[in-house]
Order: structure tokens, then sequence, then C-alpha cells
């Protein structure tokens, strides 16, 4: 009985999360915007993943929970704290995914801030200039109330809830589209380029593992490629969550 109610709660936070917003921001970029951005730092996304970016120009954000560093999942390899390292020093950026990867609509004030500093603490120990600025909510499930605190810690926080963000945006509740093989498909995707470009939008893209054989939470190389192809194509620059951010705020 406990925990239903407490996931009944988590539900409740979560919509209230999706509908009420701490802050209104106008974006105020001046061409259409997309940025890839991978959880939980599996090794493929690392490797072929960044590789892929790489060869387009482009970097991504990495959402890392310190916990998970070098920790197998079932479904994943995983990274290793050089990873970090070299993703970082590559030109990627380094978003934090709380420590211990909970769900924000878990944690009350002082837990979310503990997770924060610990997960800081733990990536600037791997590099000191390692600048976290971006957050992504643990399993998607966002929390009214944790957003009044993030916004205070990052300067965005990225959902899983779908859309592409344009206009007046919570920016504590960035929407996104999984990049993600059993979610999307190379017209879906196309769609949703398609939406970025016509409302002037900052489409965001979110997965975890980048291989032939993709778990049921990532991509294959195929499909990512077609995202980078049809970004090239409308010529929509390929930025981090904070390099996107920048031009938003021009």
């Amino acid at each position: 009985m406990n925990a239903m109610l407490s996931e009944a709660r988590a539900k409740v936070g979560h919509r209230l999360a999706m509908h009420l917003r701490v802050d209104l921001f106008r974006l105020r970029n001046s061409t259409p915007m997309v940025s890839f951005t991978f959880d939980d730092l599996p090794k493929s996304a690392v490797t072929t993943g960044a590789q892929m970016l790489e060869a387009h120009g482009a970097r991504g954000t990495f959402y890392v929970s310190g916990s998970l560093v070098g920790v197998d999942a079932p479904d994943w390899v995983a990274g290793e704290a050089d990873d970090v390292v070299s993703l970082h020093r590559r030109g990627h950026e380094i978003g934090c995914h709380t420590f211990s990867h909970q769900r924000a609509c878990d944690l009350n004030e002082a837990a979310m801030r503990q997770e924060i500093t610990r997960n800081n603490a733990y990536l600037r120990a791997l590099d000191p200039s390692i600048q976290v600025d971006s957050f992504a909510y643990p399993f998607g499930y966002g929390s009214y109330a944790r957003k009044y605190q993030l916004r205070k810690e990052f300067q965005t926080c990225r959902s899983i809830v779908q859309g592409v963000n344009g206009g007046s945006v919570d920016l504590q509740f960035l929407r996104a589209i999984p990049l993600i093989n059993r979610e999307m498909d190379f017209d879906g995707i196309d769609r949703a380029f398609d939406e970025a470009q016509t409302n002037n939008g900052w489409l965001i893209f979110y997965g975890h593992d980048v291989t032939d054989r993709p778990s049921p939470y990532g991509c294959s190389p195929a499909l990512l490629a077609h995202a980078l192809r049809a970004a090239a194509k409308r010529k929509i620059p390929a930025l981090t969550m904070a390099e996107a951010m920048r031009c938003a705020r021009a």
C-alpha cells in the first residue's frame, strides 16, 4: 500500500511538473537548433555516439550519474571515469543526472542538494575544469517542488516528455524527442526537424546506447546517422545544451 501511494504521489508530482511552469523564458535563437543528449554513460555512446557527432563537427551533452560510472547495466557496458574526462576534453558537455540516479520526485530539498553536490564533486575530482550547467531528470520523472530548487543550480533541466521547444518555454522542464529505435523511425525524425524548422524551435534528442543491436532505450548508428544528416540537410546547427542556451539568450 505504501508503495502504491508513493507511486501515485510521484505521478501527480510529475504531471504538475509538466503543466505548471516555474518561469517562462522566451527563446531568442536566430535559427533552429538541435541538441543530441545521452543518459547514463553507456560505453557505446562514448565511443560510437560521440565519434559520429564529431565526424559531423558536432558535440553532445552526456548526463552522468557518478554512481553509475564504471558499473555495467543489464542492457550495456558502462563507460569509465576516463571516458568522462575524454568527452569533456573533446568538447562534449557533461551534465548532471544526480549522483545516485534517483527520481527527483523521490527526493526532498536536502536530498536533492546532496545528490547535486556529490555529483559535482565527483565530476570536478576527475577534471576541475568540468562546468556543470545542465540537468536531466533520471527516469524522466519531474517534480514541481524540485523545479524551483533546480533552477538555482542549472541553466536547463531536460525531461523526456515529447515535443519540440519553441517560443516561451519552461527551462526547468524542456521537452525532448527519443532517439530510440523502438520509439522513433526516420520519418519521425524528419517530422521533428520539420517542426523545428517551421517554428524556429529547439529540438532535443535523448537516448542511451548506440549500437547495431540497441537496448530498449538506445539507438542504432543508422538512426543517429539519419538524424545528423537531417540536421545537415536543413543547415540546423547541432549544439550542446549549454551552447544552445547561449544562442537562446542572444
